[in-house]
């Protein structure tokens, strides 16, 4: 069949739903307006463990408005049955109200239903909660591991002894909070025994509809999860949190609908965390520089109850050419919440240390940073045996180093100055595995011309809703006006959580393979219609183009979809797109090389970053616009990474000291001066019938390092803990 005329993807559009959301008319998960709603708010734990011994309600139920108060006295006992294929990492999960245990400061231990918001706040100020508290254990480098990940190739303790050059160091990051725009909140309504709840979330059907089911013990079509937009997540709506079960249990209770909004302060103890990490690393070379062996060495917060891991030793397996590798990754319960993936999980973490031990190791040697890493350029993946399906790092290299000015680097520490500023460049590595999972989506056809495509997912900002309309306009022979795309509803066909670069790969495949269906069915329609035009035409040879279909060398010959379907009495045209990734022959990952440069005050220790470029090697891009969007949001996640975000936590009772925006630190506009992205050319056919790799991760990774190896270079000083401060520097 001739390929389709693509005027869509590939094209700088501007969004879809951008007017409704500059316009306030996009409805995040507090705005739905349902009838009859009453309000919810949560009484949190005062104390970081121990257990209850007493609540006493009455002054709150005393309140005007006031409808119920619900804690582990009165709560009815929640099936919380085994919640399989759910995002939920294994454990035994916060079942909440079903007992007396207190895990963590901030655990809910009540909630107040009442007629007003402000009715519900001021009565659960009053309730009075008593407990018998014990000393938490929340502090990583004190507390002893758990669970313990290992993996081995080659001897890298042998090794490392024979090694001409040998570096031993240690890296810590701070635990970081994903702090979206939007807060966690859920309104629930029950309708005899079926629930409908209008939620954030990341994963509208495997995981808030299947965490329902699951705790209220009812078949999964009984939950209905509504979400069509979501105002950024970063990782933190890719679970159900505890709240979202009070809303649910609430609502029930009372036999009203119930919307519960978590305030900032309880985003930082409600929800999840990027966790704190302590990783040490032994690297070994010749004098040449090329990697003999490495050993990483990894600790890093959960939960006493759950065992949250993320994909922090990947990058230690694969990134360079290595022949013996020795990695443990253990997790440390602690008396905190559990944590949850944060933008480029486990790969961000992992970046920061081996991008800076590799600056390290150049200093060393004397050779150029972006020179050590082309000498120790893989040829295939050695964690897998596998062939990379693409790999363009040396040409991200190449690309990054012209554009930013590399050549006029002086190499040497601390020798660029201007008055009170040390300037310095640096640059790092970045990669991404290029995930895919099954997905489907709707496509219909009408009478009239246009379109609709459907599908589960969700849209926390990378622009769903606009770059699934392109591939379904280019697939369809539509334009952009023509074709709706909705998603956000479990109604809709299932689709993976929006989280993990997978979405374009994975939905959009869907809609691609979909569309593709109904363009081929509508093209059997036409050449078997002795009354088409195109009546025994070679199917082969016809493509769609604004909505006409025709011969592709002979453009006069064809017939609209309009005119097919009214002159074959059709209200519509509908298929369903199922993708399913086939069975991994290559090793598919998405990569960058980010560029830093930085002036740091000599006086006050002060970091300001000047510029940021990133290049990206990311298969097909869809949507060059949408795609800036993510690179630049990236390169700002990972300034307030290297600089400024730390969540501080008070190890004496597990309280979160800087929950707010105001000692939370983000980045801002003046922190962010000039950020640049660049993109190669070319898709990678291996990965997915669109050929994309998945771009919203990698951005964020490398760009932390990038940082940290620019201060050093500027200073003289290496500093192995992230953030970097200006008392570190000093």
């Amino acid at each position: 069949m001739s390929p389709q005329p693509q005027a869509a993807v590939g094209a700088p559009l501007s969004r879809v739903d951008g007017r409704l959301k500059v316009t306030g008319r996009a409805t995040f998960a507090a705005e739905h307006d349902i009838d009859g709603v009453v309000h919810a708010v949560v009484v949190d734990s005062r104390v970081g463990l121990g257990r209850i011994t007493g609540i006493d309600t009455r002054a709150a139920l005393a309140r005007p408005g006031v409808l119920k108060v619900i804690s582990h006295l009165n709560a009815p006992e929640l099936a919380y049955r085994d919640n399989a294929g759910s995002n939920n990492p294994p454990g035994r999960r916060l079942r909440v109200f079903q007992d007396d245990q207190v895990l963590f400061h901030g655990q809910p231990v009540a909630v107040v239903v009442a007629t007003t918001l402000e009715g519900a706040q001021h009565a659960a100020s009053l309730v009075n909660v008593s407990y018998d508290a014990e000393k938490p254990s929340t502090d990583l480098t004190a507390a002893k591991a758990g669970e313990r990940t290992t993996y081995a190739r080659g001897d890298a303790d042998k090794a490392l002894q024979s090694a001409a050059v040998r570096l031993e160091m240690t890296y810590r990051a701070a635990r970081n909070n994903h702090n979206p725009m939007e807060p966690h909140a859920t309104i629930a309504r029950w309708e005899g025994d079926r629930l409908t709840v209008w939620d954030k979330t990341q994963w509208v059907v495997g995981g808030t509809q299947t965490e329902l089911a699951a705790v209220f013990g009812i078949p999964l079509e009984s939950v209905r999860v509504i979400s069509p937009f979501v105002g950024g997540g970063f990782g933190s709506a890719l679970r159900t949190w505890p709240h979202t079960t009070i809303a649910a249990l609430a609502a029930r209770e009372t036999g009203r609908p119930v919307k519960l909004v978590l305030t900032r302060r309880q985003l930082y103890f409600g929800t999840g965390f990027r966790p704190a990490y302590e990783y040490k690393v032994r690297l070994g070379s010749d004098r040449r520089g090329r990697l003999t062996a490495m050993t990483h060495d990894v600790r890093a917060e959960t939960s006493s109850y759950e065992a949250f891991t993320e994909a922090v030793l990947v990058p230690g397996q694969m990134l360079y050419s290595m022949p013996n590798v020795q990695q443990a990754y253990s997790t440390v319960p602690l008396d905190v919440h559990t944590p949850l993936y944060m933008r480029g999980p486990g790969y961000a973490t992992a970046s920061f240390v081996i991008e800076s031990a590799m600056d390290e190791l150049a200093h060393e040697l004397g050779v150029d940073p972006i020179e050590l890493r082309r000498r120790n350029e893989p040829d295939d993946d050695q964690s897998s045996g596998l062939p990379f399906s693409t790999r363009r790092l040396r040409e991200c290299y190449t690309a990054g180093a012209r554009e930013f000015g590399w050549e006029r680097r002086n190499p040497k520490p601390r020798s660029t100055r201007e008055g009170d500023w040390l300037i310095g460049t640096g640059m790092a590595a970045g990669v991404y595995d290029t995930v895919r999972v099954a997905a489907q989506a709707r496509v219909r056809l009408d009478a009239d011309g246009t379109a609709l495509v459907e599908a589960a997912s969700s849209d926390m900002g990378p622009g769903t809703y606009t770059s699934q309309t392109q591939v379904a306009a280019d697939a369809l022979g539509l334009t952009m006006r023509t074709v709706t795309f909705r998603l956000g509803d479990s109604l809709m066909p299932p689709t993976p959580p929006h989280g993990g670069s997978m979405t374009m790969a994975s939905v959009g495949s869907a809609v691609q393979l979909g569309c593709d269906q109904l363009r081929t069915q509508a093209i059997k329609l036409t050449v078997e219609d002795e009354d088409s035009p195109l009546y025994g035409a070679d199917a082969d040879t016809i493509v769609v183009r604004s909505g006409r279909l025709h011969v592709k060398d002979d453009p006069a010959r064809g017939e609209t979809y309009r005119q097919l379907l009214t002159r074959n009495n059709l209200s519509h045209l509908e298929t369903l797109g199922s993708y399913t990734p086939a069975e991994a022959r290559f090793s598919m990952f998405a990569y960058n090389a980010t560029f830093a440069e930085v002036a740091v005050d000599a006086r006050l220790g002060l970091v300001r970053v000047r510029r940021l470029l990133g290049v990206y090697d990311a298969g097909r891009i869809i949507s060059p616009k949408l795609a800036d969007s993510q690179a630049l949001g990236g390169m700002v996640g990972g300034i307030g990474t290297a600089l400024l975000e730390h969540t501080v936590t008070d190890h004496r009772d597990g309280r979160i000291v800087n929950a707010d925006l105001a000692n939370y630190l983000v980045p801002v506009n003046a922190d962010v001066p000039d950020l640049k992205a660049i993109y190669l050319d070319g898709e990678d056919p291996e990965a997915d019938p669109i050929g994309v790799k998945g771009l919203g991760e990698v951005v964020h990774v490398g760009v932390a390092p990038a940082i940290a190896n620019a201060v050093f270079h500027a200073t003289g000083r290496r500093i192995r803990e992230l953030p970097i401060t200006a008392e570190a520097l000093l």
